[in-house]
């Protein structure tokens, strides 16, 4: 197997355990500055030893947080145990430290100054992420579908382990998606008179819109 095939393994693996598109644009960035560490070796021809190495390094020369080195570890055990199907034997790196600082957190009126100075489709999914708890791609992908109004709630699909949960729908946002509904939906009925066919004109700040998403 050549090196140059081994990312769209690591995707096809990722995809096929539903892991999300970010787990799997780390995991393939990952094995891919692993094999650059090593001089473009194939990882079929490294094991402990190099990931040690691969390991180490971040931690004691670039002093990355702990969350990045087990990232990386992580990247590295799926890569030999789900891809390659090997297993390199215990790995004795040297560890990043745990960041102990407390984070610093917006207070509310801070929360409504950010807001304010967002306008349009950005400020929108800045008040859903806000008030509902989404990450960013769950707001990005959100369907009309699941959104349900009468119960203020909205359900997320396909989480991480392909697993649906529920959070909450504010009630300062109902009338405003609703009304952005609306506003999409005209725009969708405009669109074959602009040759666009079932897609919507890029109105929003840049960005394409389907009529299904927010």
């Amino acid at each position: 197997m050549s090196s140059g095939k081994l990312p769209d393994r690591v995707r096809e693996v990722v995809r096929r355990k539903h892991y999300s598109i970010r787990t799997e644009e780390a995991y393939v960035r990952w094995g891919k500055r692993f094999i650059l560490f090593h001089h473009k070796r194939h990882p079929d021809e490294m094991g402990a030893a190099e990931m040690e190495a691969f390991l180490t390094y971040p931690a004691v020369e670039e002093c990355v947080l702990a969350s990045t080195q087990n990232q990386a570890f992580s990247a590295l055990l799926f890569l030999y145990h789900e891809v390659l199907k090997q297993l390199p034997g215990p790995i004795q790196a040297a560890r990043s430290r745990r960041d102990k600082r407390i984070s610093s957190v917006l207070t509310r009126e801070e929360v409504r100054r950010v807001l304010r100075n967002m306008t349009g489709v950005h400020q929108r999914i800045a008040k859903l992420l806000y008030s509902s708890g989404l990450r960013l791609l769950e707001a990005l992908r959100l369907r009309v579908k699941e959104i349900d109004f009468e119960r203020r709630a909205i359900i997320v699909r396909n989480m991480k382990g392909n697993e649906d949960r529920v959070t909450m729908l504010s009630e300062s946002l109902v009338e405003l998606l609703r009304a952005h509904l609306q506003w999409v939906k005209c725009l969708h009925e405009q669109d074959p008179a602009r040759g666009n066919g079932g897609r919507l004109s890029a109105r929003c700040a840049g960005t394409q819109v389907s009529q299904r998403h927010l």
